[in-house]
């Protein structure tokens, strides 16, 4: 067999493998958004309507809050990670002990399915006996007695908490590894000019490592706008709609209500960004 047949022999399994599992899903779930389904009366996709599930969540105040949600979780949740992860890899790209003894203790919280960490957190937020509920009761007195998951503010800034902790430490190895590739000649240099710390940061090193800072900066995107388990395990969608991003609203309409057409739209909505930002990664990724 030629090399040049043999490549794409060699390829077929995984292109395969993506299409079962990626593609034809999203051809599959584009087909049942133009139709009327309730899964609670027929066990099969109805007559064919349009883009009527489209305009009806454009529509619907829930949806528009779902989407507020979620741009707000995105916000939030990116550039903390991003300002926390940075902050950290610069003070531990130096090496030695303490290095490798953060590294250590940085994959555990990398190590947890999100599902655990939701988990994890929902105990420590717990009224009763939380360790969370206990220490910020503490330092702010106003909040011990405060329920932080009953309360729509609070609850929504316990899940950003939780998802930041979760992503902080795979960022921040990766981040490690870009500062690492930055030639100490240009900080000396930096230095020997009389720039300060803060300018060397600002006017040296990040632009340096602007392709690797891009990158993270749009997975992290991408994580943020999908995340589903940690929110599922946390907080439940509540109390009432306060932590209800787009992904959540699909997954109650599909498998609460059972509207499984108007499920399918709804996720559409979430694919067309997806389709952008994993555009911007492999632009950085793959450039020349």
């Amino acid at each position: 067999m030629r090399d040049r047949t043999l490549k794409y022999v060699l390829v077929l399994p995984g292109v395969l493998v993506v299409f079962a599992t990626a593609v034809w899903p999203l051809i599959d779930a584009a087909a049942l958004s133009v139709r009327v389904w309730k899964l609670s009366r027929s066990s099969t996709p109805g007559a064919f309507i349009g883009f009527e599930n489209y305009l009806q969540a454009l529509e619907s105040p829930d949806f528009l809050y779902a989407v507020w949600n979620t741009v707000l979780f995105v916000v939030l949740t990116v550039s903390l990670t991003t300002a926390l992860a940075l902050g950290l890899a610069l003070l531990l790209v130096k090496g030695g002990t303490l290095r490798r003894t953060v590294q250590a203790l940085l994959l555990l919280p990398f190590a947890m399915s999100p599902a655990l960490v939701g988990v994890s957190w929902r105990f420590m937020f717990n009224p009763e006996f939380g360790l969370f509920a206990a220490l910020f009761g503490a330092i702010f007195p106003p909040l011990a007695h405060v329920n932080w998951l009953a309360t729509p503010t609070l609850a929504f800034t316990a899940l950003v908490m939780a998802d930041v902790w979760a992503w902080t430490p795979f960022m921040t190895l990766v981040l490690i590894g870009g500062l690492a590739a930055v030639p100490q000649e240009t900080i000396e240099a930096a230095e020997v000019d009389g720039a300060s710390p803060l300018r060397t940061v600002f006017q040296v090193i990040i632009p340096q490592i602007m392709p690797v800072l891009a990158v993270v900066v749009i997975l992290k995107t991408i994580f943020a706008q999908k995340a589903f388990d940690i929110i599922f395990m946390l907080t439940q969608g509540g109390p009432g709609t306060a932590t209800v991003t787009l992904v959540f609203y699909a997954y109650l309409n599909g498998f609460k209500y059972y509207d499984m057409g108007y499920a399918a739209a709804l996720s559409w909505f979430m694919v067309v960004p997806m389709i952008a930002l994993t555009f911007l990664y492999t632009r950085f990724v793959f450039r020349r």
